[in-house]
């Protein structure tokens, strides 16, 4: 039966677009996620970073690729369905929504890190009460978000411009590292964790029914906002591994900041982590929304979550049940096991989106298949490389989500005979 809900509201150019991209990637990750990934790949962390970014590459193009052709809600979840199946679309939103609510508590408690002292409870309920104030921002309209969005990605970027200047003209500076204590695993392993901070071009896609002129508009916007990810994120590379270890530090960036001799740029450093981890969670809870939505359309997640507000134009009730259950992640979890389950859901989905661009026929390819295969093969190989407890938990998770909807399916066979 067709839905009669109201459509979403087509309010977002290119600008707005690119802010919605670069809020989500240029956030936590780029304050938060060195430590992890220098631990596992040494003195191999660059390397990890350049194959993350070479995958985020074939990624991207794949989706601006599709979204042309489904400018729709739903990103991946819709290309999967239309290219692959039902089957793999539903495993690509539901691979989607569990990774990106995952990701949705890391950059909360990324905030709560960065901008409160105090360790414990206390930085729990900080959390807790940015996912409520970001979900009400949302719930209020997709411009309102993208307003804010804007003004949160740009006290970030200066803020990361400042770092960059005082860690490659500051005091304290040493030689690049040798290549010498690492592994492949260790390199696959950091590129898998360092993923995560490249992965929120997705966001775009899945905004597809709020994008004016989407086939052209969301491919610009893609290529565009991680083109400037990748450029950040490089040069805070290089210039932190001047002056710190990253692998030593929770916080390699205020570390770094601190043994270049600036020490008064330290509380800086600290409020535009706090503020780039908003804004990248105000993105997401805006596209996990959009997936939500498009997978209550077609019943894959209860129906009355496909409700759209008449006056706001957002799709209300899911946001408002995801701000619950990342607001419960936020009291129960902890930053490294959510990166870990995060990255292995987002992976899973890019490779269904890689598998579904492969498929399109030539008038509607922007790029050549190869960069499909490329993407497809890499998001596997990273998948594989994370660490086993979050990636296990993902992977039952899915499991069972796949269980749950044969046996719908079939009981809603049998009844229908």
């Amino acid at each position: 039966m067709p839905t009669t809900q109201p459509g979403l509201a087509r309010r977002l150019g290119l600008t707005d677009a690119v802010a919605i991209g670069v809020g989500s990637m240029v956030g936590a990750g780029v304050f938060a996620v060195w430590q992890p990934a220098a631990q596992a790949a040494g003195t191999g962390l660059l390397i990890g970073l350049v194959l993350a970014a070479v995958v985020a590459y074939c990624n991207a193009v794949s989706s601006a690729q599709l979204a042309a052709v489904y400018p729709v809600a739903g990103g991946t979840y819709v290309y999967g369905r239309e290219r692959l199946g039902e089957w793999w679309g539903f495993a690509a939103g539901w691979c989607f929504v569990i990774g990106k609510t995952a990701s949705c508590a890391a950059m909360a408690l990324t905030f709560a890190t960065y901008a409160v002292p105090l360790d414990g409870w206390a930085r729990r309920l900080v959390a807790l009460l940015a996912v409520a104030a970001l979900a009400a921002v949302n719930y209020r309209g997709v411009t309102r978000t993208a307003r804010l969005t804007k003004i949160l990605v740009t006290c970030s970027l200066l803020v990361l411009a400042l770092v960059v200047v005082l860690l490659g003209t500051g005091g304290g500076s040493r030689d690049l590292p040798a290549i010498t204590d690492t592994s492949v695993h260790g390199v696959l392993q950091a590129a898998g964790l360092l993923f995560f901070a490249f992965a929120g071009y997705a966001r775009i896609a899945t905004m597809g029914e709020e994008v004016r002129e989407p086939e052209r508009t969301i491919p610009r916007a893609i290529t565009i906002a991680l083109a400037i990810a990748i450029v950040i994120y490089l040069l805070v590379g290089l210039m932190l591994l001047r002056v710190v270890d990253p692998a030593t530090s929770a916080a390699p960036l205020a570390a770094g900041v601190d043994a270049a001799g600036s020490a008064w740029a330290v509380p800086v450093v600290r409020i535009g982590a706090a503020l780039a981890s908003l804004g990248a969670l105000l993105a997401l809870i805006t596209g996990i929304g959009r997936t939500t939505l498009a997978m209550a359309r077609n019943r894959d997640l209860p129906g009355w979550l496909a409700a759209v507000h008449p006056r706001y134009q957002v799709p209300h009730r899911a946001e408002v049940v995801l701000a619950v259950v990342v607001g419960a992640l936020v009291l129960t979890t902890d930053l490294r096991g959510v990166i870990g389950f995060s990255s292995f859901g987002v992976l899973l989905y890019y490779a269904i989106a890689n598998a579904s661009a492969f498929t399109q026929p030539a008038d509607q390819r922007r790029w050549p298949r190869a960069i499909n295969v490329i993407g497809l093969l890499g998001c596997l190989g990273l998948a594989v490389t994370l660490p086993w407890r979050s990636a296990a938990a993902a992977a039952v998770l899915l499991g069972l989500a796949l269980l749950v909807r044969k046996l719908r399916k079939g009981r809603a066979g049998s009844a229908r005979s």
